[in-house]
């Protein structure tokens, strides 16, 4: 996990987007337990409360959940919610900021389109080796 001190993000949603990615990743399961607040804290050197804010963001999402006498876990359905939020907004957010982008410098829709598929190609490459 990393969090850029010098970004203009809030710490705890570094946090949480951290988390998140974690999740997406495979690296955090569904009914197994998160990083505490505790572990975080120490490991990236933050208040103790700033970590419990990142977390809470993700309870307050349904992504993570207190289980009875253990720590925070994954709750079952977090990575569908997530793979969801990710594809409507922020896909969506970035496809509709592509799109202003080159327009403003000319780009014909066929061009976006080719470095788009251009993209990808190097992205299968990646995945099979």
């Amino acid at each position: 996990m990393r969090i850029n001190f010098d970004s203009i993000k809030p710490v705890y949603i570094q946090i949480s987007e951290a988390i998140e990615d974690d999740i997406i990743s495979g690296s955090l399961t569904e009914g197994n337990a998160a990083y505490s607040q505790l572990i975080i804290a120490r490991e990236l050197s933050v208040n103790p409360a700033t970590a419990a804010k990142g977390i809470n963001v993700l309870v307050a999402k349904g992504i993570l959940e207190k289980q009875r006498g253990s720590s925070m876990v994954v709750a079952y359905g977090a990575l569908d919610r997530l793979l969801s939020e990710r594809r409507e907004t922020g896909v969506n957010k970035l496809i509709s900021n592509l799109v202003l982008e080159a327009d403003k410098v000319g780009m014909s829709k066929n061009e976006v389109i080719e470095k788009i598929k251009s993209h990808y190609n190097g992205l299968e490459g990646k995945h099979n080796e």
